[in-house]
């Protein structure tokens, strides 16, 4: 038995009795589950009743009615255990008050609630219905705020009603307003007709949430409709791990663990899809036979075939003669080519597309600035784009020209979807140049390719050695593997950043070599911290977070401090980690929120996991909570200092980022980085994961965690394989002329100096 649980009481024997009372406050509620624990003003009784059940959808102020039994909890006295729960809007002033002042309507907060039902006292829900434009007889309403009440009330009641459908087919009510906002008024009509949507459209929602409400509305684990849902979520879900297409016996596998029926089913499933040819297509990668998503099929080729005729033009600007502009540039930056670097600058001269790419150290950054400085000195128009705004903003602190965020290079269109540049309306410029191109997915690069005016030149910038792109497929590996575009690949590290251990022990990473610990007494910025038991995990890093890196190093824990974990789950994965690190370092917040399993307070540091055209943020993107709007039933993030608006529905896009995956980190700098490495997350240790997190670190990295499991990482070779076709479009014998010429080969750097 566990002591710590609280004992109860039950008089099993009991006939049900009824309940019915005021909500005065709602002091749990699980979306997911229904499960409540509510304080209840019933008839009868003189002191609030505590009672647990489950509703869809609950609210203080509501009018309830249960049946169940009393029971004795030991630790909370007597309490109400409902097995039904009905729950009615009030009709009473103080629990329409309440009801308002929940949080449920956009527009009224407590203050405003109360001015409301002063005016218009027990039939207020009627004039917001009815008689709407009475709203602005209330202090502080205008028309808009007027329209924003009216349209609240609408969509909380269809909200309201999807939370009821959901709960009455089994499945959890936390999506329902993402539900709303994807299908509208009506929700509830497209669930009916095919439930397997939900898995499609609704991020959060599985095809097992889908299958529940497609089996309580009658259809059968062998409809034909139930198994073509089956294949197309077992495809979509590799294209999360970054697959474009799988191997068709894989798929088979997957498709029928998650049907569970026969497997011949599952393999006339897929001929039937296939046969159908709206979603999926066959294919083969190297010989194997391949099943694809359509889309990123077509996305594959359309990517190969604009970089295959970019590859064999010629640049736009004129000819430059390197030997005549190099002393003009060194004197410009004040620092001296290497050969190395020479060399490359050269090729990227002679090239309209070309990839440089390379480690830390090996100077990256000074070879593109020189290029730039040289382009731009002879007229040339160039635009610089990376695919995370803190990306962004280091381009433009190394090159002194402004760079901006792919999605807004491109130009969002949040009403028709899609971006606003493409071929009909292609950028301005006669070079582009993309940096952290290891991040960039299959759809994107679509999407900029179109975009790029045809004279103009590409290039592309990026460590293949970091992870690749979260989204499916790895262009920036695909397009360097093909041997058909010209690449500079830097390695050498020069002197000055051969004294950082961070990126000395980064290269002997990304060698298969272990991290060397600084000597003893040597203030470093590196260090690993070995642990032998991972459970002592969490409380050592909670230390170095919270205490030894703040001492050590001035460092703020909130805003300097990034721990980056190689998984989601477990003690040491960053679901865990959020809520230790958020009940240690914001613990009584003045105001805080619980919304989908998460609780959001002023000062915690948050991130957005989807791409929000209409907000203009995007997956990645780290913001602090700057406060929450009572009256709006919103929390206020700011994002680089600019202030961004989440209704509490809404709030299922954002999760807190004390602590953060490695994969979700890329593309960011942090003051500094802590990384725990425990046997528990064998299934991710990867070199190019550690290598990737280790990287993140500007000032100071702090591994914690087993030697066993940096062994295992070091060792490791990099993460699975993913299933693309991009490299064999690229290298196809009739795609590009072989590049046998000197700029098409990689430069071997020589020993050189500056970065």
């Amino acid at each position: 038995m566990n002591r710590g649980a609280p004992q109860k009481s039950f008089n099993h024997g009991a006939p049900l009795e009824t309940l019915a009372g005021t909500i005065e406050r709602v002091t749990f509620h699980n979306a997911e589950t229904g499960f409540c624990v509510l304080k209840v003003q019933a008839r009868g009784k003189r002191d609030l009743v505590p009672v647990i059940g489950h509703a869809p959808a609950i609210a203080a102020g509501e009018w309830i009615t249960a049946t169940g039994i009393w029971f004795t909890d030991r630790q909370h006295g007597l309490q109400f255990k409902a097995d039904t729960l009905k729950a009615t809007p009030p009709t009473g002033v103080e629990g329409i008050e309440r009801y308002l002042a929940s949080g449920y309507m956009r527009g009224i907060g407590p203050a405003m609630a109360k001015r409301i039902v002063a005016l218009f006292g027990e039939a207020t829900f009627e004039v917001i219905e009815a008689d709407p434009e009475r709203l602005k007889e209330v202090s502080g309403i205008g028309p808009t705020r007027a329209a924003r009440i009216v349209s609240g009330w609408a969509e909380q009641k269809a909200v309201r009603e999807i939370m009821i459908f959901l709960h009455a087919h089994g499945v959890g009510t936390a999506r329902a307003v993402r539900i709303f906002k994807t299908y509208g008024y009506e929700s509830i009509a497209v669930m009916t007709e095919d439930p397997y949507r939900l898995a499609r459209d609704i991020r959060g929602i599985g095809f097992r949430t889908a299958d529940a409400i497609a089996m309580r509305l009658g259809l059968t684990k062998e409809a034909p409709q139930r198994l073509r849902a089956g294949v197309s979520f077992a495809l979509q879900t590799a294209m999360d791990e970054g697959h474009c297409g799988l191997p068709i016996e894989r798929l088979i596998v997957l498709a029928q663990k998650l049907l569970e029926v026969d497997v011949a089913l599952v393999r006339t499933a897929v001929a039937d899809e296939l046969a159908r040819g709206e979603e999926v297509v066959a294919d083969t990668v190297d010989n194997e036979p391949c099943v694809f998503l359509k889309g990123l099929h077509a996305a594959e080729r359309a990517i190969a075939e604009r970089l295959v005729t970019r590859a064999r033009g010629s640049p736009p600007w004129p000819s430059i003669d390197l030997d005549k502009a190099r002393p003009w540039v060194e004197a410009k930056t004040g620092k001296t080519l290497s050969p190395s670097q020479e060399e490359a600058i050269r090729l990227m001269l002679v090239s309209k597309l070309c990839v440089i790419t390379g480690g830390p150290g090996v100077g990256k950054t000074s070879t593109l600035d020189s290029l730039l400085r040289i382009l731009t000195a002879k007229g040339v128009k160039v635009l610089l784009a990376a695919p995370t705004g803190r990306a962004a903003k280091r381009m433009t602190e190394q090159t002194r020209l402004e760079a901006r965020t792919i999605h807004r290079l491109l130009e969002i269109d949040p009403k028709r979807g899609g971006f606003s540049r493409n071929e009909e309306n292609p950028l301005d410029c006669d070079l582009l140049v993309l940096d952290e191109c290891s991040m960039i997915d299959v759809p994107l690069m679509n999407a900029l390719l179109k975009a790029v005016p045809e004279p103009a030149g590409l290039l592309l910038v990026g460590d293949v050695d970091q992870l690749p792109s979260v989204g499916p497929g790895q262009v920036l590996a695909d397009v360097i593997a093909s041997d058909r575009v010209p690449v500079a690949r830097l390695t050498e590290v020069f002197r000055q950043a051969a004294e950082s251990r961070i990126i000395v022990n980064a290269h002997r990473i990304n060698q298969g070599q272990m991290p060397e610990r600084p000597q003893p007494g040597e203030k470093a910025d590196f260090y690993l911290i070995e642990i032998d038991d991972p459970d002592v995990g969490v409380a050592k890093l909670i230390e170095v977070v919270t205490k030894r890196i703040p001492r050590s190093f001035g460092l703020d824990p909130i805003r300097d401090v990034q721990v980056l974990t190689p998984m989601l789950r477990g003690s040491l994965g960053s679901r865990n980690l959020n809520h230790e690190l958020q009940r240690v370092l914001n613990p009584n917040p003045a105001q805080q929120i619980e919304r989908f399993g998460w609780r959001f307070a002023p000062g915690d540091r948050v991130m957005e996991t989807q791409n929000d055209y209409d907000r203009d943020v995007f997956n990645g993107d780290l913001g602090m909570v700057a406060r929450i709007d009572e009256e709006e039933g919103a929390v206020v993030v700011t994002f680089d200092g600019r202030e961004v608006i989440y209704p509490y529905g809404e709030l299922d896009t954002l999760v807190p980022a004390f602590a953060t995956t490695i994969h979700k980190s890329q593309g960011s700098e942090y003051p500094a980085v802590v990384i725990p490495i425990v046997t528990q997350h064998f299934n991710m240790l990867a070199r190019n994961l550690l290598y990737t997190g280790v990287t993140r670190g500007k000032q100071l990295v702090v591994l914690i965690g087993q030697r066993k499991a940096i062994g295992m990482a070091v060792r490791g070779g990099s993460a699975k394989r993913r299933w693309t076709k991009l490299r064999e479009w690229l290298a196809g014998p009739n795609q590009v002329p072989s590049l046998r010429d000197p700029r098409a080969t990689s430069i071997i750097p020589a020993s050189g100096s500056g970065r």
